[in-house]
């Protein structure tokens, strides 16, 4: 029996605006602390551009050190006292488990690779800006509100694939500084990746409407089979 994504790393899934099989996926990794109900609430916005997609909000596999109700990718050492190699070997399993959601998902859904968008927030951005292109068959492109990008020093070696990338930071982010995302961007497009970046003003560690509908015309652009039709 084919591994089932919800086995895997659980979380939510909300299906298709317009009804019907899915033609698209778009995954939303949240961030440290969080869990998937915090970014399930962006699938009726983005939708709305995209409404013959799937969208699935997974769990990050372990609780959060400084809060227990929520998850996290993997211990952050300047905040939660993490060891170097605590952090480390916590990635790597986190990554192992997104690979297999994402081929889970993929095969539940219908879709190919090619079908399928990654949108990150903060921590969940780290893991999609590695995990996207590090994976076999890569995906269809990925968006990035408010992280940073790492292991950019091995990207270009390492890259199977080179999606388009939109990042998107708030320039009042106390959290992680407006200026990892001009990091970011100059390492994606050092490594040979297509990339966007917009600053939202007057924003902190979050998502604004500017941001959003940004996000909403890059899905549509690169998962046209699930796009509204335009006028």
């Amino acid at each position: 029996m084919s591994e089932r994504a919800d086995d895997i790393l659980g979380g939510h899934r909300i299906g298709p605006k317009a009804g019907g099989p899915a033609k698209a996926l778009v995954v939303l990794l949240h961030g440290y602390g969080a869990d998937g109900q915090d970014l399930a609430g962006l699938a009726h916005p983005l939708g709305q551009a995209v409404p013959h997609a799937a969208f699935r909000a997974p769990n990050a596999p372990e609780p959060c050190r400084v809060n227990p109700m929520g998850r996290q990718w993997f211990p952050i050492p300047w905040i939660d006292g993490a060891s170097e190699q605590e952090m480390s070997t916590s990635f790597a399993a986190s990554l192992a488990l997104l690979y297999r959601f994402l081929d889970a998902a993929m095969a539940e859904e219908g879709v190919s690779a090619g079908e399928t968008a990654l949108v990150g927030f903060s921590q969940g951005t780290m893991m999609s800006l590695y995990a996207g292109p590090r994976r076999s068959g890569g995906v269809a492109g990925i968006v990035g509100f408010s992280g940073r990008l790492v292991g950019g020093e091995t990207l270009a070696e390492e890259a199977k694939a080179k999606p388009p990338v939109l990042l998107v930071h708030g320039d009042r982010d106390e959290v992680l500084p407006v200026a990892c995302l001009e990091e970011a961007r100059a390492g994606l497009a050092g490594a040979g990746f297509d990339v966007s970046a917009h600053v939202s003003p007057g924003t902190p560690h979050g998502i604004a409407p500017d941001g959003l509908g940004l996000a909403r015309g890059f899905l549509a652009r690169y998962l046209p089979m699930a796009a509204a039709p335009t006028e």
